[in-house]
């Protein structure tokens, strides 16, 4: 049995079109013994026949073959799970649509003052008493570590790495198969993966999609604070409050708006360095696993 369970592994990474040869092959053997290449070419193709004699799972029997250790070769079957995307839910539901909606209107808030005036002027309501009490790059820190906290807690309930790790050992095996096909020389397996390969492209969106879609939800609260900060201090204009602000890098500043780096403004860079430095703590304290490993 452990030899056979083996076997049908091996033939499992092969992918999931040998382990349907080979449940087709064990069929027809149940029902009459000896099994033969005209009995199952209509479901088998001339590689996959060849694939199961090679791996010793159809012995030769004389007038046809038989299958090796049938009953072995069942259960090994049942535990046999080719890497699959199937199993993952990747869809968005309807509120995930909706929230992608809003944030695009937000964008629209970066090109247009008017629209950066109305959400500016709406989380004002809020962000307003907390600016007026607060030195303002004390508010900016505040800030990235609330938005550090939502990212994390998005990051942890809504991004699923199990989906990338499936995608990634699907395109394992697949390279693996082609390496080998290539060895053998054989065409119709290396035509067989083309199609597979072909066939992963739809696949891939639906990864993309899994692995965006907690970034949607981090966005619906990150833009408008963002957007916030921006309209204070283009559109409103606050200046550097005692004690001086002193950047890595860039020493005293007595600006916002100066700039830094390039086009990229003081409040800008304090924030990005602020939300990065909370964002590892925070996803370092809750264990937020984001990438598979």
């Amino acid at each position: 049995m452990p030899r056979t369970e083996q076997k049908v592994e091996d033939l499992a990474a092969d992918g999931e079109h040998m382990t349907d040869a080979l449940e087709a092959v064990l069929a027809v053997a149940d029902r009459q013994g000896a099994v033969t290449w005209s009995d199952v070419s209509d479901e088998l193709s001339s590689g996959e026949w060849g694939r199961l004699i090679e791996k010793g799972l159809l012995v030769d029997a004389g007038e046809g073959f038989v299958v090796d250790d049938p009953e072995g070769v069942r259960e090994a079957l049942d535990d046999a799970d080719p890497a699959s995307l199937d199993e993952y839910d990747t869809g968005w539901t309807k509120y995930d649509k909706g929230a992608a909606a809003v944030v695009m209107v937000f964008f629209v808030g970066y090109i247009f003052p008017s629209v950066r005036s109305s959400v500016g002027g709406t989380v004002d309501v809020v962000l307003g008493p907390v600016e007026g009490l607060l030195p303002f790059y004390l508010v900016i820190m505040v800030l990235a570590l609330l938005t550090g906290i939502h990212s994390a807690i998005m990051q942890d309930n809504l991004m699923n790495p199990e989906v990338m790790s499936a995608y990634r050992e699907k395109s394992q095996q697949l390279k693996q198969r082609r390496d080998a096909a290539k060895e053998r020389g054989d065409e119709e397996e290396l035509e067989q993966i083309q199609d597979e390969q072909i066939e992963m492209m739809t696949e891939n969106l639906s990864v993309f999609k899994a692995q965006f879609r907690p970034m949607v939800w981090i966005m619906l609260l990150v833009i408008p604070v963002f957007l916030w900060l921006f309209w204070v201090v283009r559109d409103v204009g606050v200046t550097v409050s005692s004690p001086v602000i002193v950047l890595p890098y860039a020493g005293e500043i007595d600006s916002w708006t100066a700039g830094l780096l390039g086009p990229l403004q003081a409040w800008i860079i304090w924030y990005f360095v602020c939300s990065m430095a909370f964002g590892q703590i925070i996803r370092k304290a809750m264990n937020v696993r984001t990438t598979t490993g």
